[in-house]
């Protein structure tokens, strides 16, 4: 490809940005906000609350920045393994699971780790504007038509047209893909929506030594309590850069927290005990930040009969799930591992990328049985129901009981949630008599 372009410069468009470099003689990465060096300017709303990034998230990540790891390390991320990464359901700690590992990092830190090396990057560039439409030729998109936010070289509001080989949406929730691609004359992807109603907050505090073999600890409620305030609120912390902990609380409807920090420490000390032990010795830093996401979405561009070439969407313009299962920046390294195998595979730029959107289907199909599932747990949330819906709950729920107490069903869990399996693998006959026997056992 002479041209692709990106557009937006968040996780998933530097993702893509990094693969498109293998395969285009010039990168644009367009991005309306000034993000900054470090990664806390302005852009997703959410990018300051706690965010998980899963085994198989960490390992893509080091496949497309290798030694990367090391580098986080040595600015202060904290690499946690075996028992530094803690599991509670309804309380009880899960046993370890030998070889995973879980980075204790805040979004904004990585992001621009990330940034940095995919700006260095000899054929990618950034230009600082708003992408205001796409232009459609022969069949396929042929670029994109943008207007400058704040340029040295072009004031802001300035009007331009890029010619691209592939346009890549990485607009994130805000896409406007669809109106676009309606305009264009073409249909837009079919949207599957789930409200949850969920609400979380997050709350850092100074670091010293009081929990020294703690890097992640993570405690949600058993399946067979749903949603219990008092037993067990759904909550996680996290070692991260500076001698800091991240704390992430969450809830539904009208158990959702806010941003009250006495009623913040009150909901810690209901918690597992690291948390609880977070509330009682440590240091509250700053306010407590609050997120609302009111509903799960997916676009299925596989539903499509006809799709213009030259145009792939990655993230959260293709899918967007409950954040409390910490998909989102492993969604967005399995997306960008997606789109390298079809470019790979020789595919033309030009002709619809129908390849990429069947491979990324598996990855957000997975994504979304697991949290669906969970969700559809909740009293407050009415469908839509997939097909298997109550076999899956069934064996869920089974598995989770077992693999509190058996290493081997713990394994098969953690594969699924940290997405190094499909949430199908939980329902083969061997994981499932094993859980049999630990239940009957007990």
């Amino acid at each position: 490809m002479r041209r692709a372009v990106v557009l937006g410069g968040s996780i998933a468009g530097l993702y893509a940005a990094r693969v498109l470099s293998d395969h285009a003689d010039d990168v644009v990465l367009l991005e309306a906000d000034d993000l900054g060096e470090d990664g806390t300017g302005r852009g997703a709303p959410q990018r300051h609350q706690l965010h998980a990034l899963l085994s198989m998230g960490h390992t893509h990540l080091e496949r497309w920045f290798p030694g990367i790891t090391d580098e986080l390390v040595a600015g202060g991320a904290r690499l946690g393994t075996g028992p530094e990464v803690q599991f509670y359901v309804d309380g009880a700690l899960k046993a370890p699971v030998p070889g995973l590992r879980m980075l204790g990092a805040t979004r904004p830190f990585i992001e621009s780790r990330v940034r940095r090396r995919v700006l260095a990057l000899p054929r990618v560039r950034v230009l600082r504007g708003r992408a205001d439409g796409l232009l459609f030729g022969a069949g396929r998109v042929r670029g994109v038509r943008y207007s400058t936010t704040g340029e040295a070289t072009a004031p802001s509001g300035h009007e331009g047209e890029l010619e691209a080989d592939l346009v890549v949406d990485a607009m994130g929730r805000s896409s406007r893909l669809g109106t676009w691609l309606l305009r264009g004359g073409w249909d837009h992807a079919p949207l599957q929506r789930m409200r949850i109603d969920l609400g979380y907050a997050t709350a850092v505090f100074r670091r010293g030594d009081e929990l020294p073999r703690t890097v992640v600890a993570h405690a949600s409620p058993g399946p067979a309590s749903g949603y219990q305030p008092t037993l067990s609120e759904p909550g996680a912390m996290v070692a991260v850069e500076d001698d800091r902990w991240m704390v992430v609380l969450a809830g539904y409807t009208d158990h959702r927290p806010g941003r009250d920090p006495a009623d913040f420490l009150a909901r810690m000390r209901r918690c597992v005990a690291p948390l609880h032990e977070v509330a009682d010795r440590c240091t509250l830093l700053g306010d407590v930040r609050t997120f609302h996401f009111q509903e799960s979405r997916r676009r299925d561009f596989t539903r499509l009969r006809r799709f213009p070439g030259g145009l792939v969407a990655v993230g959260d313009s293709v899918a967007s799930v409950n954040p409390i299962y910490g998909q989102g920046l492993t969604l967005a390294a399995l997306q960008a591992s997606c789109l390298s195998a079809y470019l790979r595979a020789g595919s033309p730029a030009h002709a619809p990328a129908w390849d990429y959107f069947r491979r990324a289907a598996v990855v957000v199909d997975a994504a979304w049985q697991l949290s669906a599932t969970a969700d559809l747990a909740q009293p407050h949330v009415n469908g839509p129901y997939p097909r298997g819906y109550r076999l899956a709950r069934w064996a869920g729920d089974k598995i989770t009981e077992a693999s509190v107490i058996d290493p081997e069903v713990n394994r098969a869990f953690m594969d699924v949630v940290h997405m190094r399996k499909h949430p199908k693998s939980l329902t083969s006959p061997r994981v499932l008599a094993r859980a049999a026997r630990v239940l009957s056992a007990r």
